[in-house]
């Protein structure tokens, strides 16, 4: 009974240590982004560096210079053109739609009544179908104001995003520059334990740094393959249908898909119903159908690959994933499952 409760004692304590944490690293990230980002691009760049060092005979320093600038310049040009192309494309896709809606205003407005009366001649409580029909006549108005306002929306959403240009900009050279002196010095250690930044530590702090550093590499890993299997799948069945934009639309579904549940609706449902409006009803419900491929799919793949990289129990995944989407969206998720790996992290190290 005394071992029950010194457990549960430590349970709670590792909660509410864990839930602060949490709570004070993301409060702040505002600013302590530039270095957050710069340990993860040193340890990116460790390799490289060590080589030109090893191999190259360079000095440190120099080895350093070279790869954060090739590795920034990179990234940033990367950046550039992606950005550019998605904003096109989506201007252009925008455009496709409100010409799509203009000339297809009457079409959609002859199904929309063609339904009403179809509802009108069941035999079903009117106020049952007086409720359908002002929810169905709701949500068309919302989808065609929505089309029709995306153009401006665009425009003041990248007005906006503008206005952080400043801020960017001095993230940029921040990170720039800590990475730089990151991978220096992670560059010339013979280990990557956390006896490189605080001497005369304990062993178990030592493991459970070397832990937290290995799962959550696996864990970002595995999520950059999940995103990509929505990516693939996502882009052969639009090509298979000759969705226009495919390239774009499968890119937004794959980074919509951080979004738990209502995140990859956003484009399928508008191409399904879409095609649908316009009398292609194969696209249409092939859409809908390749949808729930993808969806059933990633249900059953992420618990896998996550357990299996991070060595968690799939209903521990799952359950983590159902919480957090119900606390809180994707911060829930986020939450709950860091809660779930660092709660293994400290049981295989006797702390829990």
């Amino acid at each position: 009974m005394q071992n029950i409760q010194q457990r549960l004692e430590r349970l709670a304590i590792f909660f509410v240590i864990y839930t602060l944490f949490f709570y004070l690293f993301f409060s702040t990230l505002k600013y302590t982004l530039p270095f957050v980002l710069a340990i993860i691009f040193a340890l990116i760049l460790r390799s490289p560096t060590k080589f030109m060092i090893e191999k190259l005979k360079l000095k440190s320093w120099i080895a350093s210079i070279l790869s954060t600038l090739v590795f920034f310049s990179t990234l940033i040009s990367l950046n550039v053109i992606i950005l550019t192309s998605l904003v096109s494309e989506l201007i252009g896709l925008i455009k496709y739609l409100q010409k799509l809606i203009t000339n297809n205003s009457s079409d959609i407005y002859n199904y929309f009544m063609s339904l009403q009366n179809y509802l009108n001649n069941l035999n079903i409580d009117p106020t049952i179908v007086d409720t359908i029909q002002r929810n169905l006549s709701s949500y068309a108005t919302k989808v065609i104001n929505l089309t029709i306002g995306a153009g401006s929306s665009i425009v003041q959403e990248t007005l906006t995003i503008l206005g952080y240009v400043p801020y960017i900009g001095m993230v940029v050279i921040f990170t720039l520059i800590t990475t730089y002196f990151f991978t220096k010095k992670v560059s010339t250690s013979n280990t990557l334990t956390l006896a490189n930044v605080i001497p005369n530590n304990s062993d178990k702090l030592i493991t459970i740094f070397n832990h937290v550093r290995k799962m959550l590499k696996n864990y970002f890993l595995s999520y950059l393959f999940i995103i990509f299997i929505t990516f693939i799948f996502t882009f052969i069945g639009f090509t298979i249908f000759k969705v226009q934009y495919s390239l774009v639309l499968s890119i937004l579904c794959a980074v919509l898909d951080l979004l738990p549940v209502v995140g990859m609706p956003i484009i399928y449902f508008p191409l399904a119903l879409m095609n649908i409006a316009s009398k292609n009803y194969i696209n249409g419900i092939g859409i809908l159908i390749l949808y729930a491929i993808v969806f059933v799919v990633r249900q059953i793949i992420e618990p896998k690959i996550m357990s299996s990289s991070l060595g968690i129990n799939p209903l521990a995944v799952l359950a983590s994933i159902f919480i957090g989407i119900q606390v809180a969206g994707i911060s829930g998720i986020i939450f709950c499952m860091f809660l779930v790996v660092f709660y293994e992290i400290l049981k295989k190290v006797d702390v829990l």
